[in-house]
Protein backbone atom coordinates (compact mmCIF):
# COMPACT_ATOMS: atom_id res chain seq x y z
CA UNK A 1 0.00 0.00 0.00
CA UNK A 2 1.03 3.56 -0.81
CA UNK A 3 0.18 6.22 1.32
CA UNK A 4 -0.93 9.70 -0.17
CA UNK A 5 -2.30 12.95 0.87
CA UNK A 6 -5.28 14.95 -0.47
CA UNK A 7 -3.00 17.41 -2.73
CA UNK A 8 -6.06 19.15 -4.15
CA UNK A 9 -9.59 19.19 -5.11
CA UNK A 10 -10.59 21.00 -9.03
CA UNK A 11 -12.93 21.88 -10.29
CA UNK A 12 -13.22 21.88 -14.16
CA UNK A 13 -14.31 25.75 -15.06
CA UNK A 14 -15.40 24.84 -17.98
CA UNK A 15 -18.18 21.52 -17.08
CA UNK A 16 -19.32 20.28 -13.91
CA UNK A 17 -16.61 17.57 -13.52
CA UNK A 18 -14.63 17.73 -10.39
CA UNK A 19 -11.24 15.46 -9.56
CA UNK A 20 -9.63 15.14 -5.93
CA UNK A 21 -6.17 14.53 -6.25
CA UNK A 22 -4.16 12.35 -4.46
CA UNK A 23 -0.22 12.55 -4.27
CA UNK A 24 1.98 10.21 -3.37
CA UNK A 25 4.15 10.64 -0.33
CA UNK A 26 7.66 11.48 -1.50
CA UNK A 27 7.06 11.21 -4.75
CA UNK A 28 5.82 13.29 -7.50
CA UNK A 29 2.94 10.67 -8.70
CA UNK A 30 -0.57 12.04 -8.42
CA UNK A 31 -3.48 10.15 -8.62
CA UNK A 32 -6.56 11.97 -10.38
CA UNK A 33 -9.86 10.03 -9.30
CA UNK A 34 -13.35 11.96 -11.04
CA UNK A 35 -15.93 12.82 -8.32
CA UNK A 36 -19.31 14.28 -7.90
CA UNK A 37 -19.86 18.23 -7.05
CA UNK A 38 -21.44 17.10 -3.68
CA UNK A 39 -18.73 14.68 -2.93
CA UNK A 40 -15.95 17.41 -3.66
CA UNK A 41 -17.66 20.05 -1.54
CA UNK A 42 -17.73 17.29 1.64
CA UNK A 43 -13.70 16.68 0.59
CA UNK A 44 -13.25 20.49 1.08
CA UNK A 45 -15.55 20.74 3.57
CA UNK A 46 -13.08 18.57 5.26
CA UNK A 47 -10.07 19.74 4.09
CA UNK A 48 -11.34 23.50 4.88
CA UNK A 49 -12.27 22.28 9.05
CA UNK A 50 -15.69 24.53 8.13
CA UNK A 51 -18.20 23.65 11.06
CA UNK A 52 -21.98 23.54 9.69
CA UNK A 53 -24.51 23.70 11.42
CA UNK A 54 -25.76 20.47 11.31
CA UNK A 55 -24.12 17.55 10.48
CA UNK A 56 -23.40 16.77 7.10
CA UNK A 57 -23.66 12.77 5.91
CA UNK A 58 -19.86 11.94 6.69
CA UNK A 59 -19.91 13.88 9.91
CA UNK A 60 -22.97 11.48 11.04
CA UNK A 61 -20.99 8.92 9.84
CA UNK A 62 -17.59 10.03 11.75
CA UNK A 63 -20.12 10.02 15.31
CA UNK A 64 -22.20 6.81 14.29
CA UNK A 65 -18.38 5.16 14.23
CA UNK A 66 -17.73 6.97 17.66
CA UNK A 67 -20.76 5.70 19.21
CA UNK A 68 -20.47 2.35 18.61
CA UNK A 69 -16.81 2.23 20.21
CA UNK A 70 -14.90 1.85 17.20
CA UNK A 71 -12.46 3.74 14.93
CA UNK A 72 -11.33 4.66 11.61
CA UNK A 73 -8.15 2.70 10.72
CA UNK A 74 -7.41 4.18 7.27
CA UNK A 75 -9.05 4.37 4.11
CA UNK A 76 -7.94 2.49 1.10
CA UNK A 77 -8.08 2.55 -2.27
CA UNK A 78 -8.10 -0.85 -3.70
CA UNK A 79 -9.31 -1.56 -7.11
CA UNK A 80 -9.91 -0.05 -10.66
CA UNK A 81 -12.26 -1.41 -12.69
CA UNK A 82 -13.56 -0.09 -16.15
CA UNK A 83 -12.01 3.01 -15.05
CA UNK A 84 -14.11 2.82 -11.36
CA UNK A 85 -11.90 3.23 -8.41
CA UNK A 86 -13.09 0.87 -5.65
CA UNK A 87 -12.58 1.75 -1.76
CA UNK A 88 -13.18 0.69 2.08
CA UNK A 89 -12.90 2.26 5.21
CA UNK A 90 -10.64 -0.19 7.28
CA UNK A 91 -12.62 0.37 10.56
CA UNK A 92 -11.53 -1.46 14.15
CA UNK A 93 -13.93 -2.37 16.41
CA UNK A 94 -13.54 -4.31 19.64
CA UNK A 95 -10.87 -6.26 18.33
CA UNK A 96 -12.13 -7.06 14.94
CA UNK A 97 -11.20 -5.29 11.50
CA UNK A 98 -14.36 -4.00 9.62
CA UNK A 99 -13.23 -3.37 5.71
CA UNK A 100 -16.14 -1.32 4.86
CA UNK A 101 -16.98 -0.93 0.89
CA UNK A 102 -17.39 2.90 -0.19
CA UNK A 103 -16.75 5.17 -2.57
CA UNK A 104 -13.42 6.72 -2.19
CA UNK A 105 -14.48 10.24 -2.41
CA UNK A 106 -16.85 9.19 0.55
CA UNK A 107 -13.79 7.41 1.85
CA UNK A 108 -12.04 10.39 1.95
CA UNK A 109 -14.32 12.94 3.03
CA UNK A 110 -14.63 10.79 5.93
CA UNK A 111 -10.60 10.38 6.17
CA UNK A 112 -10.17 14.20 6.15
CA UNK A 113 -12.87 14.68 9.04
CA UNK A 114 -10.70 11.75 11.29
CA UNK A 115 -7.48 12.62 10.25
CA UNK A 116 -6.59 9.14 9.29
CA UNK A 117 -3.98 7.88 6.59
CA UNK A 118 -5.32 6.99 3.19
CA UNK A 119 -3.46 4.44 1.22
CA UNK A 120 -3.66 3.43 -2.55
CA UNK A 121 -3.03 -0.21 -3.65
CA UNK A 122 0.14 -0.27 -5.57
CA UNK A 123 -1.68 -1.55 -8.82
CA UNK A 124 -3.97 1.43 -8.73
CA UNK A 125 -1.39 3.47 -9.05
CA UNK A 126 0.78 1.57 -11.42
CA UNK A 127 -2.34 1.56 -13.56
CA UNK A 128 -3.79 5.41 -12.95
CA UNK A 129 -1.03 7.75 -11.57
CA UNK A 130 0.18 10.67 -13.62
CA UNK A 131 3.51 12.13 -13.09
CA UNK A 132 3.90 15.55 -13.95
CA UNK A 133 7.11 16.21 -16.77
CA UNK A 134 7.51 19.26 -18.91
CA UNK A 135 7.21 18.24 -22.03
CA UNK A 136 5.13 15.53 -23.31
CA UNK A 137 7.45 14.31 -25.72
CA UNK A 138 9.96 13.29 -22.54
CA UNK A 139 7.31 10.31 -21.91
CA UNK A 140 7.05 7.00 -23.26
CA UNK A 141 4.37 5.41 -25.20
CA UNK A 142 2.56 3.65 -22.34
CA UNK A 143 2.46 6.65 -19.89
CA UNK A 144 1.38 8.73 -22.90
CA UNK A 145 -1.54 6.16 -23.14
CA UNK A 146 -1.92 6.61 -19.24
CA UNK A 147 -2.18 10.52 -19.80
CA UNK A 148 -4.84 10.70 -22.79
CA UNK A 149 -7.54 9.47 -20.36
CA UNK A 150 -7.33 12.58 -18.16
CA UNK A 151 -6.11 15.26 -20.73
CA UNK A 152 -9.30 16.38 -21.99
CA UNK A 153 -10.01 17.11 -18.50
CA UNK A 154 -7.25 18.28 -17.05
CA UNK A 155 -6.98 20.89 -19.75
CA UNK A 156 -9.96 22.73 -18.78
CA UNK A 157 -9.78 22.70 -15.32
CA UNK A 158 -8.32 26.05 -12.84
CA UNK A 159 -4.72 24.59 -12.19
CA UNK A 160 -3.82 28.26 -10.68
CA UNK A 161 -3.85 26.92 -6.85
CA UNK A 162 -1.46 23.51 -7.50
CA UNK A 163 1.60 25.02 -6.93
CA UNK A 164 0.20 26.59 -3.64
CA UNK A 165 -0.11 22.96 -2.00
Amino acid sequence: MIKVSVDSVKVSMLSQHRVVVLKEEDQERYLPIWIGPFEADAITIGLQDVQMTRPLTHDLLKEVIHHMDASVSHIHVHDLRNDTFYAEIVVEQNGRKLEIDSRPSDAIALAVRIGVPIYVAEDVMDKAAIIPTDEDADLTQEEQAKLSAFRDFVDTLDMDDLEEA
